[in-house]
C-alpha cells in the first residue's frame, strides 16, 4: 500500500470527528495535497449572496504530519465562521505563474491521448475521436488562445476566462464546462469555484423549435436531385431518420434482397454503435427505388476522415441542391412521424439510438398543430 493510499483511512477518521464536532467543514485530498470543503461565504467578486458549498485551497501536504496540521486548521476556520470572523483574503493565493502556450500545447496534447485511451476502452475508437473533435478540442484551442493572448493570467484564471467568454445559458457554456473541468481534473488543477456552477440554465427544453418539412414537401425534393447517388442518401435519409454519416455505415443487405420489412442496420462504428431501423412510412422504399442502393464515391476510410467530416458534405450537397431544410430536419420529421403513426416511444427511440427520455424531451414538442389535425383525423378514421 502506498503512503497516499494509507491516508485516505486517515482522512475518514479526521473527517469523522469534524463531522461529530459539527464544524460544518471535511478534509480533500486532491493528489498529493490536501484541502478544506464546506459552507462557505462568496469570495470577494462573486455574485453570490449567500454562502455555498465551496473548496479552501490550502495545499497542505497529503502527509501525517499535514493531516494533523490540516484537522488543526479546520478548527481555526469554524470558529472564525462561527464569529462571522471569516475572512477569504486569509486563504486566497496567486494562482501560480503563467503557462507558457508551448507548454499548454504539450499539456492539452497529453490529455487528449489520455482522453482517446480511456474512451476508446469503453466505446468505439471513431466515436471517441468525434467526441474529442466535437466536445473537447474547440474549447482546448480556445484556451490555448487565451493564454496567448493574455500571458498575464495564470492557467485557473484563463479557464475561467475561457468560459465565460461562451454565451450565458447556451449548450456551448456547459460543453466548455465539461471539457474544461475533466483538462483541470486530470492535472489537479485547483478550480477555487466549480466550473459546473457556470453551466446556467440551458436545457434540451430551450433548443430552438424546428419548422419541419411535410411529408409533400419531402417528395418534391427528393425528385428535384438530379443525382441518383445523392438522391439515395436524401430517400435513405427521408424514410430512415437516420444521422447524416449513418447513411454510409449500414448494411442494406435485406433492403437490396427484397425484404418486406425493408430493414436496414446501422454499423457499429457509428456515434451511438450498432441499431437496426425499420422505414416510416414504408411506401417511400418503393416510391424512392430505394432497393437499389447506389451511393455516392466520397472517401469512409474513418483512419483518414472522421464522421463528422463525412457528415458534413452531406450538409453541403443539400445546400448545393437548394434544399430548404437541413439533412437533421428529415431526421427529426422521420421521429414525428412515428409518433403520429402510433410506434411506442421506446422503439422509435432505440431506432433512433438514443434514449426514451432525450426521445421525448426532443420531439414531442415539435409537433405541430397541422401533426395534431392530422393525428385526431387518423384516429377517428377520417384520415
Amino acid at each position: 500500500m502506498t503512503e497516499l493510499s494509507s491516508l485516505d483511512p486517515r482522512i475518514d477518521q479526521v473527517n469523522a470527528r469534524l463531522k461529530a464536532a459539527r464544524l460544518g467543514l471535511r478534509i480533500e485530498r486532491r493528489g498529493q495535497t490536501l484541502n478544506l470543503r464546506g459552507t462557505l461565504p462568496p469570495r470577494p467578486g462573486s455574485h453570490r449572496l449567500r454562502s455555498y458549498q465551496q473548496r479552501i485551497p490550502l495545499g497542505i501536504p497529503a502527509t501525517k504530519a499535514g493531516l494533523k496540521q490540516i484537522e488543526q486548521e479546520a478548527k481555526v476556520i469554524a470558529a472564525r465562521l462561527i464569529e462571522h470572523r471569516f475572512d477569504w483574503h486569509d486563504y486566497l493565493q496567486p494562482g501560480g505563474p503563467a503557462l507558457s502556450s508551448r507548454d499548454l500545447d504539450q499539456q492539452i496534447e497529453a490529455f487528449r491521448q489520455h482522453f482517446l485511451a480511456r474512451r476508446c476502452s469503453d466505446t468505439t475508437t471513431t466515436s471517441a475521436h468525434t467526441t474529442w473533435e466535437k466536445a473537447y478540442a474547440p474549447y482546448l484551442r480556445q484556451l490555448l488562445v487565451r493564454c496567448q493572448r493574455t500571458p498575464s493570467l495564470n492557467l485557473p484564471e484563463a479557464i475561467y476566462a475561457t468560459v465565460q467568454a461562451t454565451a450565458a445559458d447556451s449548450r456551448s457554456r456547459q460543453v466548455c464546462c465539461t471539457a474544461l473541468a475533466a483538462f483541470a481534473e486530470f492535472y489537479r488543477i485547483d478550480l477555487p469555484i466549480e466550473l459546473k456552477q457556470y453551466w446556467g440554465r440551458y436545457g434540451s427544453g430551450r433548443t430552438q423549435k424546428r419548422d419541419l418539412p411535410a411529408d409533400a414537401d419531402i417528395v418534391t425534393w427528393f425528385e428535384r436531385i438530379p443525382n441518383p447517388a445523392w438522391r439515395f442518401v436524401y430517400g435513405i435519409m427521408a424514410s430512415y431518420g437516420l444521422r447524416n454519416h449513418e447513411v454510409f455505415f449500414c448494411d442494406y443487405s435485406a433492403l437490396g434482397q427484397g425484404d418486406p420489412e425493408a430493414v436496414i442496420a446501422v454499423d457499429e462504428t457509428t456515434k451511438t454503435g450498432f441499431h437496426e431501423v425499420w422505414p416510416f412510412p414504408p411506401q417511400w422504399v418503393d416510391q424512392f427505388g430505394l432497393r437499389s442502393v447506389q451511393l455516392p464515391q466520397i472517401q469512409t476510410d474513418l483512419s483518414r476522415t472522421s464522421l463528422q467530416r463525412i457528415g458534413q458534405q452531406v450538409t453541403t450537397q443539400f445546400r448545393r441542391y437548394g434544399i430548404p431544410f437541413s439533412p437533421y430536419d428529415l431526421r427529426h420529421a422521420w421521429a414525428v412521424r412515428t409518433i403520429l403513426m402510433g410506434l411506442p416511444d421506446t422503439v422509435a427511440a432505440r431506432m433512433m439510438g438514443h434514449s426514451v427520455a432525450i426521445h421525448n424531451r426532443t420531439y414531442q414538442r415539435w409537433i405541430t398543430r397541422r401533426d395534431q389535425q392530422q393525428a385526431v383525423r387518423n384516429a377517428l378514421g377520417r384520415g
